[in-house]
């Protein structure tokens, strides 16, 4: 019950990319909504070969494939990790996407979308904290598992990178801004 009631907490804020989109403010691109890293394919050299995995490719915001890639790639722990305390944001990590995103996509972004590239992150971690604890709550049928308690085990490890992200987000804005204005 706990864990509902922080994310109930959210739920408001979290719908924030949705009535930005209905007032006619965000727009809704051509998105992968899968941005993992393990959706890349690398040469030997660490050169992104290409994108696989794109059946999930539909209109979105560019604030989910941002806030996704961040989520999976910029949490020092593992999706599941066990031990807590090896949970956050790397910000390394983040401001080293942040760069290679912006140097891309500088020239066609809103300042709308420009400036709620870290509340993808957010967003995406939230969303998935709720989906593991649904599936955990639904009896697991759509996540694979590897033990009984394994959804309760993302949702807490999700929820966890969710704080660290909340802890970064004045960080991440502040570095956004600076991309966007160099």
């Amino acid at each position: 019950q706990w864990l509902i009631d922080e994310l109930m907490q959210r739920a408001y804020e979290m719908c924030k990319a949705e009535r930005l989109h209905r007032e006619g403010k965000l727009p809704k691109r051509i998105n992968h909504c899968d941005t993992k890293v393990n959706n890349m394919i690398f040469d030997e050299n660490g050169q992104v070969l290409c994108v696989i995995d794109l059946d999930t490719t539909m209109p979105g915001y560019v604030l989910s494939d941002f806030g996704d890639f961040i989520r999976t790639a910029g949490n020092t722990g593992a999706e599941d990790d066990e031990n807590l305390d090896n949970v956050n944001l790397n910000m390394e990590i983040f401001k080293a996407y942040a760069k290679g995103y912006s140097e891309s996509a500088k020239s066609f972004l809103l300042p709308i979308e420009t400036e709620n590239l870290p509340f993808g992150a957010k967003l995406l971690t939230y969303m998935q904290t709720v989906r593991f604890l649904t599936d955990y709550l639904d009896g697991d049928h759509y996540y694979k598992i590897k033990h009984p308690e394994h959804n309760w085990q993302r949702s807490l490890t999700q929820f966890k990178l969710l704080q660290s992200i909340e802890a970064h987000e004045n960080e991440m804005s502040a570095y956004i801004k600076s991309l966007m204005t160099a």
